[in-house]
């Protein structure tokens, strides 16, 4: 049987482009995504979303809560606990402003996703309940970017906890990608007091789910799923708490993997390197083997 992973019909054609010179990579944005996890009796399960149908990039798979960089996500204004911005510009290989951008991006597109936010009144606090018709109008603003999150942060007397981050993996979308992203995955904890929903407009359905499981439906073609994501999935199976994932973060290696597509005999051999299980073969005229 087939598994669910994510494969653009009009891929080997932009490949074949690729390889001709007639195709002109797009430079991928940045952008940061994180898998928020929480403890259950006897497993940690993650947070996942399955994309609607309709949407260009990835449609009917099931990804994390993340996006782009925004612009304003650099905002000096913003008040900061936990590593230096210089400490996650070491991190993430990236300049401080950079850095500040990427985990900003983070939490805030995990608060635009799934309603949860990694911020506090001080630098050792994180806010509680976030629902209600409050928090609400102020997160559909922030999603709508008529809120800054640096405003909606200093309005509410906030600070981001880039603490409750691990900075986990980074992908970069193949060159071939009409859309193509330069992803930073983080690991995250659900902060007591706080639950997920779905609060994304690109989502039909939100899970809690079993790492393992989510693997398990992956492979039996049941979940569809990009080589990131599944790829974190098996990552995360192997512990067995939020904090034991937290924990082994900061040793992660965060090497940019980039898929490669070259020709041997007019066949293209798609692959990512470091993750085997992945590799496609295209034959001349034909669709992925």
């Amino acid at each position: 049987m087939a598994n669910g992973q994510w494969y653009p019909p009009e891929w080997p054609d932009r490949i074949r482009r690729l390889a001709a010179g007639t195709l002109t990579p797009v430079t991928p944005r940045r952008a940061a995504t994180v898998m928020l996890l929480k403890d259950t009796a006897d497993i940690p399960v993650v947070h996942m979303l399955r994309r609607r149908a309709s949407m260009a990039f990835a449609g009917g798979a099931y990804a994390y809560p993340g996006g782009g960089v925004d612009p304003r996500d650099d905002d000096h204004r913003i008040r900061w606990a936990g590593p230096t911005r210089a400490w996650w510009a070491d991190r993430l290989g990236v300049d401080e402003a950079g850095a500040q951008a990427i985990v900003c991006a983070a939490v805030r597109e995990t608060y635009e996703e799934a309603g949860v936010l990694l911020a506090g009144p001080t630098p050792d606090t994180v806010v509680g309940d976030t629902t209600g018709d409050d928090w609400e109008a102020d997160r559909a603003a922030v999603a709508a970017r008529d809120l800054p999150f640096a405003e909606f942060l200093d309005r509410r007397g906030l600070v981001l906890r880039s603490d409750l981050l691990g900075a986990w993996t980074r992908w970069i979308t193949p060159e071939f990608e009409a859309r193509r992203y330069d992803t930073w995955f983080f690991v995250a904890a659900l902060p007591q007091g706080q639950r997920t929903r779905n609060a994304s407009t690109e989502a039909d359905r939100t899970v809690w789910i079993r790492p393992r499981a989510a693997a398990e439906g992956y492979d039996k073609g049941e979940l569809l799923m990009m080589p990131p994501t599944i790829a974190t999935l098996r990552q995360l199976t192997a512990y067995d708490t939020a904090a034991g994932a937290l924990a082994a973060a900061p040793g992660r290696d965060l090497t940019p993997v980039l898929a490669r597509a070259r020709l041997e005999n007019d066949e293209v051999i798609l692959s990512w390197p470091g993750h085997d299980e992945f590799t496609k073969r295209i034959p001349s005229g034909g669709g992925p083997a």
